[in-house]
């Protein structure tokens, strides 16, 4: 199982990015994706995340600046972020929870590759 992250790169204050994440491999059923991000010198937090049924959560600096959306069919998460600030500068990373092909009801978590979010001033 494989996921690919994209969509970062360079906006100033206030601007908006749209990141993506894709699943794929062996894969059953995608249970729940988020983002989480790590800025330089912090450790990884999580930004959002979002159930196959469309349950979704919100970590507190958000403050409804982003929207994070999921796609069952594609094994897709997206998260549409606005008003982007100076300190949501950081590594984005996309993380799955799913059930894989011929492992029943056991859930497996993966990580993607980042993918970086450069705010400027």
């Amino acid at each position: 199982v494989q996921l690919q992250a994209y969509g970062g790169g360079l906006v100033q204050a206030g601007g908006s990015l749209r990141l993506s994440c894709s699943a794929s491999g062996y894969i059953n059923r995608v249970e729940a994706m988020g983002w989480y991000r790590q800025a330089p010198g912090k450790q990884r937090e999580l930004v959002a995340n979002i159930t196959r049924e469309g349950i979704s959560n919100y970590s507190n600096f958000v403050e409804g600046r982003f929207t994070i959306s999921i796609d069952n069919a594609k094994n897709a998460v997206y998260l549409q972020m606005n008003s982007l600030k100076l300190e949501d500068t950081a590594v984005y990373h996309c993380k799955a929870a799913l059930l894989r092909s011929g492992y029943g009801l056991a859930v497996f978590n993966y990580w993607g590759r980042g993918t970086l979010v450069t705010v400027s001033s």
